[in-house]
């Protein structure tokens, strides 16, 4: 029964899946008075603009090679054309049903839902964006976070990861700025779509805080597919290419990486329409001096946490730099009643840790039983082509810990290998010299999601490397060099 003081025992603020989790669990389970605000679509990030879309369009992506892959095995199979419009149906209509199903799962465990925007007017009062006011003894932020562009004038012509899933029509070229998981997934999707790809990204190498030879070879298979890649490149400027053509000011020929005579017709063409608000090619310069046109740009820089305009500090609430909540080990924010979870705190930003989360702020607040988040180990997997899988320490990280020894392999998988590609797999492991206990897993494969999350439960067991020898080999297949590895590659 929800106390007689207040509308309700929670109101969570965010209708993703932690915020989802949180709400069933203390509903469902503990017997409390829910209720929930969600202002855009439920299932947040993951199910709508994130996890669920994108690996669809890994799937989709991976067919492009399947039919010359298929004639080295005796199949005869015709090559088609990738149909984006019936695509995309059938991708809107599965994210339709997802959100369905988390609300019938709110409706069934008795969670009140408003979809609406919600804010903080004190530590127990929340007001609905229709002027309402409701009561809750917690209450449990869950808003995620959302993509940002750079601070570069005309950035608005580019667009953000929110936005590739809504594209009427596919673009012919594409320059993708960025160089974390969200931009390399994007480029390996869309290159396998058929978009000519590009990529600039400021640093020396991308997937910066991930293992560096296992990065190093996702870089390289990337660029062995077609993706022009360039590290230590940002975009320096950007208008629409039609104004600049209109300026007087031509975009290059092809060797100076401008327009080719096609295109500027193009771009002539199109000026009405880009006058008229619709975006049309967009011309880049980038800090190598270099300039392009392209159909479009996507900005993959970041992302920060949606606390703006919710009420936060003007109750006491703490927010970090880029406007995090700051939380305690239970996740509890500086007001008492006032508690945060997922993206919105900026600790691990992944699905399943704001679901866990969520698990635990529940248990801790309803169920009597205090209990910390455990953001220790999680394994985690990159989706480009080959994915990547890691779990624990980098080589890098560990060795600046401690002497380590690592035992790693690179080889050419039999499938592949069988129809005469190139590509190459990793199957690494970072070794405590001293406990033997392995600190780190990281590998890149086709499928290297589905074999990090087995890896993961041995590293987070913390087994040694003793114990993965004493495993026996599933033969024949890539993982089983996790286990077969018996002399170092190298020590640190």
């Amino acid at each position: 029964m929800a106390d007689t003081d207040f509308d309700y025992d929670l109101f969570v603020i965010g209708g993703g899946s932690g915020g989802v989790r949180a709400a069933r669990v203390a509903a469902g389970e503990h017997g409390a008075k829910v209720a929930l605000a969600e202002e855009d679509r439920y299932g947040g990030t993951c199910v709508i603009r994130g996890c669920v879309p994108k690996k669809l369009m890994v799937f989709a992506s991976g067919y492009s090679d399947v039919v010359d892959e298929a004639k080295c095995f005796g199949w005869d199979l015709k090559q088609g054309p990738f149909d984006w419009h019936d695509f995309r149906y059938r991708l809107m209509k599965e994210l339709d049903r997802l959100e369905q199903v988390y609300r019938k799962l709110l409706a069934n465990s008795g969670v009140e839902t408003f979809d609406q925007r919600a804010r903080l007017r004190d530590a127990h009062t929340v007001e609905l964006a229709d002027g309402t006011t409701k009561t809750a003894k917690h209450i449990l932020v869950a808003t995620g976070g959302h993509p940002v562009r750079p601070d570069l004038p005309n950035a608005d012509l580019g667009i953000v990861s929110d936005d590739i899933f809504h594209l009427e029509k596919l673009p012919k070229s594409l320059l993708i700025i960025g160089g974390g998981y969200i931009a390399c997934e994007f480029a390996c999707i869309m290159r396998g779509l058929g978009v000519e790809v590009t990529q600039y990204y400021r640093g020396a190498q991308i997937l910066r805080g991930f293992d560096e030879e296992a990065r190093g070879l996702v870089a390289e298979s990337m660029r062995d597919s077609g993706i022009d890649l360039h590290t230590g490149t940002n975009i320096v400027e950007m208008s629409l290419a039609s104004e600049r053509e209109e300026g007087g000011q031509p975009t290059g020929s092809d060797a100076t990486m401008g327009a080719s005579a096609q295109q500027a017709a193009d771009l002539r063409e199109s000026a009405e329409g880009a006058k008229a608000g619709q975006s049309g090619p967009i011309w880049v310069k980038s800090t190598n001096g270099g300039e392009k046109v392209f159909d479009m740009v996507l900005f993959a820089t970041g992302r920060d946490p949606s606390t703006h305009d919710m009420g936060l500090e003007d109750i006491g609430v703490k927010l970090g730099r880029r406007g995090e909540i700051e939380v305690d080990e239970y996740s509890q924010t500086a007001v008492p009643s006032v508690y945060a979870i997922g993206d919105v705190t900026d600790r691990v930003n992944l699905t399943p840790v704001a679901i866990r989360e969520g698990m635990a702020f529940a248990e801790t607040v309803f169920g009597g039983n205090p209990t910390p988040v455990d953001h220790e180990l999680i394994p985690s997997a990159i989706f480009t082509q080959p994915e990547m899988g890691t779990v624990g320490l980098s080589e890098e990280d560990a060795r600046d810990r401690e002497p380590v020894e690592i035992y790693c392999t690179s080889f050419k998988p039999m499938q592949t290998a069988f129809a005469g590609k190139a590509d190459r797999v990793l199957m690494k492991l970072v070794v405590s010299k001293e406990t033997r206990v392995v600190l780190g897993c990281h590998i890149v494969a086709p499928h290297a999601g589905e074999l990090i999350q087995m890896a993961g439960i041995a590293v987070k067991a913390k087994l040694t490397k003793e114990q993965f020898d004493a495993t026996c080999a599933v033969h024949p297949t890539m993982s089983e060099e996790l286990v077969t590895m018996r002399k170092p590659t190298r020590t640190a």
